[in-house]
């Protein structure tokens, strides 16, 4: 359904180090960098854009807003979410099954610098 999201973000920096980590698990690297502006994906195509903003949405628990990203297996679930605690996220659902979604939905939860919440999920 979709092609790609664009967040903005108040550091680039500090953004490109925190999504180079917690992506590269689940498969997805850098493919673009310029001044201000990252592109996440994958040889196929770039799924997320992160970009410098004068005026980032700010974060809002209540407001339901999350990115939820394939994962290959639950090692990569894993990983995802330590790599992502290493690099300045926060704890938003430790790695786990979650079987009021699924039997097998097994998901991690974090939330980013800028405060975007982001999940990586294997339901296979």
């Amino acid at each position: 359904m979709f092609n790609h999201v664009s967040i903005g973000v108040k550091d680039t920096n500090r953004s490109k180090s925190f999504y180079d980590a917690a992506l590269k698990p689940l498969g997805f690297k850098c493919a673009y960098e310029a001044e201000g502006s990252l592109g996440y994906g994958t040889k196929q195509g770039i799924g997320l854009w992160v970009g410098a903003a004068k005026k980032p949405v700010p974060a809002d628990k209540a407001s339901g807003l999350h990115f939820c990203f394939d994962a290959p297996s639950r090692k990569a679930v894993d990983a995802f979410y330590e790599a992502a605690m290493e690099n300045g996220g926060k704890d938003n659902g430790k790695p786990g099954l979650r079987a009021d979604y699924s039997p097998t939905y097994y998901a991690a939860f974090v939330v980013d610098p800028d405060g975007y919440r982001i999940e990586a999920v294997y339901s296979k």
